[in-house]
């Protein structure tokens, strides 16, 4: 271009690419989550384990809020965010699930394995309700009240802090875009 500033690839190419992106991260995540040795104590050091777990989604909202009001495509970018963060979730409860489940027989109405774990996980988040696998443990219920909050949560901050970063962004890129006063042509 004449301004200096490089030619964007054509959309298709872009919105292809970041559904590649958004689906590799998910399957990078699964992959860890089901080869992670989870096989932990159920003690104190796993506990923080998860909160350090819970602290690093925030980390990663964080990051993507910073690529999305970066970002030359905000609502393409926000799209990907969300793609990151809810898999990161939800792995992280998942691998707690596990944990608890191997942990403590009975802690929930039947064995949990990976799949289990992360297929509660899901219907927690999804709030469709406990079906063949419910909590029955002290331990397991407050860690699914956990993730019910935190659930409500992300889902509310997701919403409301990544639209507002795709407005700013797309607010400022529209401003970057009008060309000053001076630089309007006379149409008199």
């Amino acid at each position: 271009m004449a301004d200096g500033r490089a030619t964007p690839p054509p959309a298709g190419r872009t919105i292809a690419g970041s559904l590649l992106r958004s689906a590799a991260t998910t399957a990078v995540l699964l992959v860890l989550y089901y080869d992670a040795p989870l096989d932990r104590p159920l003690d104190g050091a796993t506990g923080l384990l998860f909160l350090v777990a819970l602290g690093l989604v925030g980390v990663v909202v964080a990051v993507q809020l910073r690529g999305i009001l970066r970002s030359r495509q905000p609502r393409l970018r926000a799209i990907r965010a969300v793609a990151v963060t809810l898999p990161t979730l939800w792995v992280v409860f998942a691998s707690a699930y596990w944990v608890v489940a191997a942990e403590q027989s009975g802690a929930f109405t039947e064995p949990l394995n990976r799949t289990d774990g992360l297929y509660f996980t899901i219907t927690v988040f999804a709030t469709v309700g406990f079906g063949d696998i419910a909590p029955v443990s002290q331990l397991a219920r407050v860690l699914v009240t956990v993730q019910m909050l935190v659930g409500l949560v992300t889902v509310g901050v997701l919403a409301k802090v990544v639209l507002g970063a795709v407005h700013t962004a797309v607010a400022r890129r529209e401003a970057e875009d009008v060309p000053a006063a001076e630089e309007l042509p006379d149409r008199s």
